[in-house]
């Protein structure tokens, strides 16, 4: 993309997140994030010697991307819990990194010498940047916009010498969304340009999925970034991203034919698709690993809004409630690198059928195979929460995930609260409770899922509609006092041939 392109700005998205903290957890997410908070992922820090001497905060141990996958997910766990704990263990994170912040813009270790990594290595930053947008929106804290422009700068003058490589060049969707993010707070056109820059550097992940070679279970030395698991997840969403600078319909398009194309060749009964730790086609002994699982999740979340495509809130619902409670345990004090479509034991076991990971790759534990999904798992549960419900172009809400919980906005200049009280998915019935103190006039979209045929939408105490499957339901009206909304989304077994 030229300058001149960049100069347009970005189209607008569909619809809006909320700012973290707007959409509350209730009934059994509540206690489902509760269980994370007590278990491993409020506690690893403490312990495990990756965070307690993390490189990040001037210990001696990993300093590449493990202490910002822990804060990518422990910042949101930590808002929507107004847990006092964890903020104060955010805060210590957070006041350390930024007052040690290099004079040239540079945030974290410069080289993780533990580990070898390359020197100015921009990946973690990545991920340390979509931490730092999050604890913006939560705390409004002055720091974050200036630290992140000042570390922004230096990466601009280190990408004209030389290019993303390894990991950021597969990730550089990660990169242009925060751009995008911070764009829309200061109107700088030249982090549009540093995002086109990271776009033409970056790997196509279009040309890729237009004509996919990799259709079965990877060959050992066909293994490559292209064919990692969590590359791909995140690649899900780049083509969406991009979309919103591009304008070009094909971006828009790619995200929708990403997903079909790995369903077609790697797709499984949980709405993930395979890779152990590479493509590892459709058998569902095959495993897909919990970091997959969650940057799956957030991809989904990120295009929900950016094209408001109702089938994506469809597919993020059964990641959720398939794939992402199966790799922990009740208490969410261990988890499995690996999980498998029909996995019947935990064991260690050489005759493993995985791609590339090791024996240990799908028993339970701290850190089973490899650490990364030790730290970045925390996301799945906080983002999903966080991203239940959206703001509309027309001045209203929008339900894109069904979960009790409960939602603080204003409309019109007014506050308005709405209560979701359900057990779904575990029962077919939601009842939304619309508070309005001052009379309000906003619509409600309320997603209707494919699957449910014969849904049914009753508002007050007026007659029952039957509104079609596959699309958001759109109620419009004034809203005054209490209005109780009653939804059902009948659940009819289906047979699928796999």
């Amino acid at each position: 993309m030229s300058i001149e392109a960049a100069d347009r700005g970005l189209a607008a998205p569909v619809l809006r997140p909320l700012p973290l903290g707007r959409v509350r957890p209730a009934g059994w997410l509540l206690r489902q994030l509760r269980i994370q908070a007590d278990g491993l992922s409020g506690h690893l820090d403490e312990f495990w010697p990756d965070l307690v001497e993390s490189g990040w905060i001037g210990g001696t141990a990993e300093g590449w991307e493990r202490g910002p996958y822990w804060l990518d997910g422990m910042v949101p766990l930590a808002v929507l819990l107004d847990d006092r704990r964890l903020k104060c263990k955010l805060q210590r994170w957070f006041d350390h990194i930024l007052a040690q912040q290099q004079a040239d813009g540079w945030l974290g270790p410069v080289q993780d010498a533990a580990r070898r990594y390359q020197a100015y290595d921009p990946w973690p930053g990545f991920i340390f940047l979509k931490a730092m947008a999050q604890y913006h929106e939560a705390t409004g804290d002055d720091r974050i916009l200036r630290a992140m422009e000042r570390f922004l700068r230096r990466l601009e003058g280190l990408l004209r010498k030389r290019p993303l490589f390894d990991w950021g060049r597969y990730r550089w969707g990660d990169l242009a969304l925060t751009l995008h993010w911070l764009y829309e707070k200061t109107g700088e056109a030249w982090l549009l340009e540093l995002a086109a820059t990271a776009r033409a550097q970056g790997y196509d992940w279009v040309q890729h999925f237009s004509e996919l070679r990799y259709r079965d279970k990877a060959r050992p030395e066909e293994c490559g970034y292209e064919t990692h698991v969590v590359n791909n997840a995140m690649a899900v969403k780049a083509p969406g991203v991009w979309y919103r600078q591009s304008g070009d319909d094909g971006d828009r398009d790619a995200a929708r034919r990403i997903i079909r194309t790995l369903d077609r060749y790697h797709g499984q009964a949980t709405g993930v698709f395979t890779g152990d730790e590479h493509y590892a086609g459709r058998n569902p002994s095959q495993g897909t690993e919990l970091c997959a699982v969650v940057e799956y999740m957030f991809s989904l979340e990120t295009l929900l809004w950016i094209l408001g495509d109702p089938s994506l809130g469809d597919r993020l619902e059964r990641i959720a409630f398939n794939a992402l409670p199966a790799t922990f345990k009740p208490d969410m004090w261990a988890h499995q690198y690996d999980q498998q479509a029909n996995q019947v034991i935990c064991r260690v076991a050489e005759d493993r059928i995985y791609t590339s990971n090791g024996p240990d790759a799908n028993i339970f534990g701290l850190e089973p195979n490899y650490g990364c999904c030790t730290a970045n798992m925390h996301q799945g549960w906080p983002k999903f929460a966080a991203h239940l419900w959206m703001a509309t172009p027309d001045g209203g809400l929008a339900a894109v995930a069904y979960a009790p919980c409960l939602v603080s906005a204003e409309r019109g200049g007014r506050p308005i609260e709405i209560a979701v009280t359900t057990e779904y998915p575990f029962d077919e019935k939601l009842q939304l409770v619309v508070a309005a103190p001052r009379p309000a006039r906003f619509p409600l979209w309320l997603r209707i899922p494919e699957w449910a045929a014969g849904a049914a939408i009753q508002v007050g105490e007026g007659r029952s509609t039957m509104p079609p499957p596959g699309q958001f339901h759109r109620i419009d009206r004034e809203w005054r006092g209490s209005t109780t909304i009653t939804l059902v989304l009948p659940m009819q077994a289906r047979a699928v041939r796999r």
